[in-house]
């Protein structure tokens, strides 16, 4: 029983200085990218999990993988390259609003399908991936392969739109048939309401895909969750934010656990009920992540016990190893 994901993992380096990044003179090391805070907020929320990512044979790779065993996130995935280094990103903080420069030719993005132990789909009872694998080659090819390797043998996937314009610069055709492939592929999709407004804007309307599971995070206004003929609007959990830097990666940690907890990871039917309840556990680890900095921030399950209304999610997970 784990949910993997396949992805980037990378060094952010966040200003400590809440002014323009030509006027930071000082920044903080934190272990990042998406897939990677995901797996992370799973293994704190007590679901196991693994990464199939790569990085660079030097001293940032060593930092990433040994804060993964630290978190006791399955590292056997991890491939070392020695043709590239380890991702870095800088990340900017302004009025608590992160904005990121992520950089071409890391390890990430050189990962190859062929490097990839497929012995990971007798394990997995759920695959994840994101958006910013898919904006170079080889990854998006690796991405798009594993997920092949895993619906070939019905194991659910997930998607998070994370789009990264920003990566895509000139190549607007190749954008968007990338994402109109992954979000055909996955059965739950994250994104968040400025990505929904770009798809839509360009043609692309999630309600014409069989998607079972739609996650639209918006915010300080909380999220929507479409499942079926079900659309529900659940609150944002009220926080002092300090660095919303991953809030997205644990919220989709958050909703996958929740489903993971109430036996509905998979393909069983869910109820309004059950839908309200993981949005809600969602929105309350998302909403706790962002008073801390980094985006290795998701609450430990054992910090949850207290919330009432959690505790059908919460009770499952603290049996889990």
């Amino acid at each position: 029983m784990m949910i993997f994901a396949i992805g980037e993992i990378l060094i952010d380096f966040i200003a400590v200085e809440p002014i323009d990044l030509k006027n930071v003179r000082t920044f903080e090391k934190h272990a990042g990218g998406a897939p990677a805070n995901m797996v992370v907020g799973l293994r704190r929320l007590n679901v196991p999990s693994a990464l199939i990512s790569k990085v660079g044979n030097d001293p940032f790779g060593e930092y990433l993988i040994e804060k993964l065993k630290e978190e006791k996130v399955n590292t056997k995935y991890i491939i070392r390259d020695h043709e590239t280094h380890t991702g870095i990103s800088f990340v900017q903080l302004k009025q608590a609003q992160p904005s990121f420069i992520l950089y071409d030719k890391t390890a990430y993005f050189n990962l190859r399908s062929e490097e990839i132990d497929e012995s990971f789909l007798k394990e997995a009872d759920l695959l994840h991936f994101g958006g910013v694998m898919l904006s170079r080659e080889p990854s998006r090819s690796a991405c798009f392969e594993t997920v092949s390797w895993a619906r070939e043998r019905k194991i659910p996937i997930s998607f998070d739109v994370n789009l990264r314009l920003d990566l895509w610069r000139n190549r607007m055709n190749e954008l968007l048939k990338s994402m109109k492939k992954a979000l055909t592929l996955a059965e739950i999709i994250k994104l968040g309401e400025g990505e929904l407004k770009f798809l839509e804007k360009n043609g692309i309307n999630l309600g014409d895909l069989r998607t079972r599971l739609i996650a639209i995070t918006m915010g300080e206004r909380g999220s929507e969750l479409i499942y079926e003929d079900l659309k529900i609007k659940i609150p944002a959990e009220k926080v002092e934010a300090v660095d919303p830097t991953g809030a997205g990666d644990a919220y989709m940690a958050a909703l996958l656990a929740g489903l993971f907890a109430l036996g509905k990871l998979k393909y069983q039917k869910l109820n309004e009920k059950e839908l309200e309840l993981i949005g809600r556990f969602a929105n309350i680890v998302a909403g706790i992540s962002t008073t801390k900095r980094g985006a290795w921030s998701v609450p430990k399950i054992s910090t949850l016990e207290k919330r009432e209304e959690l505790r059908p999610i919460v009770k499952k997970l603290k049996t889990l190893s």
